[in-house]
C-alpha cells in the first residue's frame, strides 16, 4: 500500500502598503488657453495608497483620489468657475479618482502606470511616467 501525504504550507506574500504623504505629493496641470498662453493650477487636496506584493514591483497597484474643489491656479474667479457644472461640477462630482490596472518597467528608474482616470463621472484609461 502507498500512502500519499500532502502538506498543506501556507503561502508567505509579501505586501506593504503606503499612504500618500500630502506634504510630499502634488497634482499639477497645465493647460493650453485661447493658443495664446498656458494656465498652471494643482489641487491641494488629495489622499491615496500604494500597495506592492511579491517585491515585484511591476504587480504595485495604486489608489488616488482628489478633492475636486481644492482646484487652485492662482485666479480665485477662475477657480470658482472650475469648480462649477461647466467643468468640475464640484456639487455633484466632488473627487477625481485615479486606479491603476497595469504597471511596466520603462527602464532602471521609471514605470508606465496604466489605470482608470475619472472625472466628472467620466472615466478614460491614462498612462502615467512614474
Amino acid at each position: 500500500m502507498i500512502a500519499l501525504f500532502v502538506l498543506a504550507v501556507p503561502v508567505l506574500t509579501y505586501a506593504v502598503t503606503w499612504e500618500m504623504d500630502p506634504a510630499h505629493s502634488s497634482f499639477q496641470f497645465k493647460v493650453r488657453h485661447l493658443t495664446v498662453s498656458n494656465v498652471k493650477g494643482d489641487f491641494s487636496k488629495s489622499r491615496g495608497v500604494v500597495v506592492i506584493k511579491d517585491k515585484d514591483i511591476t504587480q504595485l497597484r495604486v489608489e488616488v483620489t482628489i478633492d475636486a474643489a481644492s482646484v487652485n491656479t492662482g485666479h480665485a474667479q477662475r477657480d470658482e468657475h472650475l469648480r462649477g457644472p461647466d467643468f468640475f461640477d464640484v456639487a455633484k462630482y466632488p473627487t477625481i479618482t485615479f486606479v491603476s490596472r497595469k504597471v511596466i518597467k520603462a527602464d532602471a528608474d521609471r514605470l508606465k502606470v496604466t489605470g482608470d482616470l475619472t472625472i466628472h463621472g467620466v472615466t478614460r484609461e491614462i498612462t502615467v511616467d512614474v
